[in-house]
């Protein structure tokens, strides 16, 4: 048995305290996906986590805990998603939602395109680019980032990928009021959500940004 796999009963557990409904299939998949994390870190150092019961915790249950909040979003754009983090778990629990993950650092958007052709995510999309250099054919209705950047940067370099009436999502540890303060004009903070990652001893928060 795989190293992570040892772990998928925590994972169930995990999902279940999320309130989230997956298949166990899907659950399975996400497990296939931690495990070619590990795999690909040893060589490419795409993460500083390397203990399987940390990517379950900080990977992919922290990735999955925005999914209830991501409901009327059906195009998002993961921003600087590093290891496909949150954008693969969720392509992998949301088959109907497509994602584009823009990544700058080329060996991380080979690991992205790699997982995605392994993992059959005909919905997951990894784009080796800056994100202020992306035009995109159609707007987003969202766009997410873990860990990116300021809001403020976030706003600057992304605001440009947002359609009409879509959002910025902004996933933080402790609530960044300062950042908040130092929006730039023409964006407000629209909601903010306080996550509980199951087996995560740390504060998260989803920032929800809109034009206004």
């Amino acid at each position: 048995m795989s190293a992570l796999a040892l772990y998928a009963g925590q994972l169930a557990e995990g999902i279940a305290a999320l309130g989230l409904d997956i298949p166990a299939a899907t659950q399975a998949r996400l497990i296939a996906f931690g495990e070619l994390l590990l795999k690909w870190n040893k060589v490419y150092n795409l993460t500083a986590i390397r203990a399987p019961q940390e990517v379950l915790t900080h990977h992919l249950l922290d990735s999955l805990a925005v999914l209830p909040h991501l409901s009327a979003v059906t195009r998002l754009a993961d921003i600087g998603s590093g290891g496909g983090l949150p954008g693969i778990p969720l392509a992998i629990v949301r088959p109907e939602l497509s994602v584009t993950s823009v990544e700058t650092v080329n060996k991380k958007a080979t690991f992205q395109q790699q997982a995605r052709i392994e993992l059959g995510l005909a919905n997951f999309q990894p784009v080796n680019a800056r994100v202020e250099n992306l035009q995109p054919e159609h707007p987003y209705d969202g766009v997410i980032s873990r860990a990116f950047s300021s809001l403020k940067d976030f706003v600057e370099l992304a605001g440009h990928l947002v359609g009409a009436g879509g959002a910025l999502y902004a996933m933080k540890g402790v609530r960044p009021d300062d950042e908040v303060a130092a929006l730039p004009a023409g964006w407000k903070l629209h909601a903010v959500h306080a996550l509980t990652v199951p087996g995560l001893g740390a504060e998260r928060h989803l920032l929800v940004i809109v034009r206004g």
